[in-house]
């Protein structure tokens, strides 16, 4: 009964006795993965955020000589960093442009 009423839940209509509960396992054990990626990103993120707020706002109020200097890049990559980030991702969005410009334009001809 929960397996039918959770493939009605999510849409995917009635259903035959052969195979309804490997199909309901798969639509669960998917919905676990796409949370756990999901989680595993918002971990990176907020990681990463926390990390260059701490090395951005905090750090230049720690005296130079604190131990907490050896686990961050001098401040100067504090800039150069997110620009080279940004210029490659500009990089590889021009690129994926001009590719798909260049294959509709073959498309037509």
């Amino acid at each position: 009964m929960y397996v039918a009423s959770l493939r009605w839940a999510v849409g995917l209509g009635d259903f035959g006795p052969k195979g309804e509960v490997a199909e309901a396992t798969n639509i669960i054990t998917m919905e676990l993965a796409d949370k756990a990626v999901g989680f595993l990103l918002s971990y990176i993120s907020l990681s990463i955020f926390t990390y260059y707020t701490f090395w951005v706002i905090i750090l230049p109020f720690v005296n130079n000589d604190h131990f907490i200097h050896r686990y961050f890049l001098p401040q100067e990559y504090a800039i150069l960093i997110p620009v080279f980030a940004g210029m490659v991702l500009l990089c590889f969005l021009c690129i994926f442009i001009g590719y798909v410009m260049l294959k509709s334009k073959k498309k037509k001809a």
